[in-house]
């Protein structure tokens, strides 16, 4: 169907449970610029939308479906109690939406889960990349793997070292997205999200496959060299680059794929802009995993030079592209050479450690509530219409795992082994979301590496970490404001204070947990 591509599906979403289109609307279906009555005389021209057929394809019911238990359907260990029953509601209906969604079933794809619109049998590179934490913590890895290495083993110099957009279950490039080389679709972001994407997986998993096969690490030297050269984002060109770049043939404006080969942007809805905020947010990451990356495989130099690089990019966007009056960034950069938009409000031009948040949701952005309270009310909120969606259901459990339960990973580069004598690859922090309306919770059964935990937190003053199996953990027990000291296991220790990328004071203590070990860190006060 020329024109349209629902990957992303950010601009369908409604208010009611009624998404789509229907015959003889005016509206807009902002997802390619196309009016709805335009769309319905085009398919009217082939014989898709008369008055025999308007019923069937006159509107998209979502909402309504429910997942009804199934033999044989793969199950997740990962189970969450608490005081709340919504929570425990919400939990439990996320989990089972996105376990239905995953397939091991010999596909020639191999082990997938949807990651696109219902229906495509498929997954788009966009959508996974957000969708992979919620993935690895339902205990779905494997299934990671093999589709991130679908997309980094699919770039090629044909296609300016883009990758598929999006893969079916039959192992090929989606039809919908994609004719040939020349010509498909491709937003610009989902290199760079698909490298930190694979940074995050390799810290979680500590699979390392992510640092040591070859398609893997030609993905990633592609990306941050020639992908970057070949459309136009080196720091030092990309504010004065074309929104089309590397065209193939005749330009046609009413076909589908030349002004989609390399959207400068996840907003699709836009077809004027030059590049979005996305695409720097998502380059800068992407140039900090492929440091860490080079690190942890020992190429100092090389870490150190992509160090420099996230920091011009990094400098280029809190200097150029933040909006003091708006207190937010820009969005885009207009035809003009104008900068415009603006994302979610802030303090400061400090970029959040997730580039979601400073991003508008049209774009793919996940702004975070201002206050834990408001966290928890966003996340325990089911009324929008696409709950059939694959990303919501998956990156709500992501989100309840490193929002709520406030469990996260830091990573040391292995170069700073040979001067900290206290240095261990991965560090798990901890710090409760739960605000003030959720008196306890407790998630179990999560895979951190080659253990599985327990976390607990009573309120935002106490956790117990359980490791329930796999060797022993360094964890980091956080707790908002300062505290000079904090009791372990009933004893008091002296806490570490410290401010937060958010700008929040942490106060913190780091404690060993071996295989089978419980602790409990609570305040004194």
């Amino acid at each position: 169907m020329p024109g349209f591509d629902f990957c992303g599906g950010q601009d369908i979403t409604a208010g009611a449970r009624v998404v789509g289109y229907r015959c003889g609307n005016d509206s807009m279906l902002r997802m390619k610029n196309i009016t709805r009555r335009a769309m319905c005389a085009a398919l009217s021209g082939w014989g898709l939308c008369g008055a025999g057929m308007g019923r069937g394809l006159a509107q998209l019911i979502t909402g309504q479906s429910h997942v009804q238990p199934s033999p044989g359907r793969l199950e997740s260990k990962l189970d969450l109690s608490s005081s709340s029953d919504l929570l425990v509601e919400v939990f439990r209906w996320a989990r089972s939406q996105a376990m239905a969604y995953a397939f091991d079933e010999g596909d020639p794809v191999g082990p997938w889960y949807e990651a696109v619109e219902p229906g495509r049998e498929g997954f788009c590179i966009r959508d996974t990349c957000h969708q992979a934490l919620g993935a690895q913590a339902l205990g779905l890895a494997r299934f990671n793997l093999n589709m991130l290495r679908k997309f980094a083993g699919n770039i090629s110099d044909s296609k300016d070292w883009c990758s598929y957009w999006e893969i079916d279950r039959y192992n090929r490039p989606a039809p919908v997205d994609y004719e040939n080389d020349a010509a498909f679709w491709y937003n610009l972001p989902a290199n760079f999200d698909l490298v930190d994407c694979c940074f995050r997986m390799y810290v979680w998993t500590g699979d390392r496959t992510y640092v040591e096969d070859p398609v893997f690490l030609n993905f990633y030297d592609r990306t941050v060299s020639d992908y970057v050269e070949r459309w136009g984002l080196g720091v030092d060109e990309i504010m004065a680059r074309p929104r089309l770049l590397n065209m193939r043939g005749i330009y046609d404006a009413h076909a589908k794929f030349p002004r989609a080969r390399g959207i400068p942007g996840y907003n699709e809805g836009d077809p004027g802009y030059v590049v979005g905020f996305d695409v720097l947010a998502t380059e800068r990451v992407a140039f900090l995993a492929y440091s860490n990356l080079e690190g942890v495989r020992g190429n100092a130099e090389r870490a150190q030079e992509f160090l420099r690089k996230a920091k011009a990019v990094e400098a280029l966007i809190e200097g150029k592209w933040w909006n003091k009056p708006g207190q937010c960034f820009y969005q885009r950069l207009s035809a003009n050479r104008e900068l415009e938009g603006c994302g979610p409000r802030r303090a400061t031009n400090v970029l959040s450690p997730d580039w979601r948040a400073d991003v508008d949701p049209g774009a793919g952005g996940f702004p975070a509530g201002a206050t834990s309270d408001e966290e928890v009310a966003r996340l325990l909120d089911l009324s929008h219409a696409r709950l059939e969606y694959p990303e919501v259901s998956f990156s709500r459990i992501g989100d309840l795992v490193t929002h709520l339960m406030g469990v996260t990973l830091d990573f040391q580069s292995p170069l700073l082994a040979a001067v900290e004598g206290g240095w261990v690859e991965v560090t798990v922090r901890t710090l409760s979301g739960l605000g003030t309306a959720i008196p306890w919770a407790e998630i179990r059964n999560l895979p951190i590496r080659a253990s599985e935990v327990t976390v607990r937190h009573e309120g935002t003053q106490k956790t117990t970490f359980t490791n329930e199996r796999g060797p022993a953990l360094i964890w980091r027990a956080g707790f908002a404001g300062r505290h000079e000291k904090l009791a372990v296991n009933l004893q008091p220790i002296a806490a570490n204070v410290e401010t937060a990328e958010d700008g929040r004071t942490i106060s913190s203590v780091q404690v060993a947990v071996g295989a089978g070990g419980q602790v409990s860190v609570s305040t004194l006060s």
